[in-house]
């Protein structure tokens, strides 16, 4: 059974939750409430049937936290596509242009 070795980082599972409460990006609340839910005697299947990854992904979180530490579980853009709508996205695909051309009126 994997465990999360919460001792070796000076917390306990109540930390793990108010971290899964109070952290700024979702899939950081994801992670340290996963760690915290195996800490409550669930084993890391239960917990990625719960969450909807696979039972690995959960695995690797939990080896990731016991060898970083907290500071591990906090997401980290490592590339690909930038959000559709991003604040700091630059406009690329709607620029503004010039007003439409007026068009000479026909004769009948």
């Amino acid at each position: 059974m994997i465990r999360v070795d919460c001792a070796r980082w000076g917390q306990t599972p109540e930390d793990l939750r108010h971290l899964a409460l109070s952290a700024p990006h979702a899939r950081t609340r994801e992670r340290a409430l996963a760690l915290f839910d195996i800490t409550q005697r669930s084993c890391a299947t239960q917990v990625a049937m719960r969450t909807g990854r696979r039972a690995h992904t959960v695995m690797d979180w939990v080896h990731t936290y016991n060898q970083g530490g907290p500071a591990a579980l906090a997401f980290r853009r490592t590339g690909g596509r930038r959000p559709l709508f991003a604040r700091a996205a630059k406009r690329t695909s709607a620029r503004r242009s010039d007003p439409p051309s007026v068009r000479p009126r026909r004769r009948p």
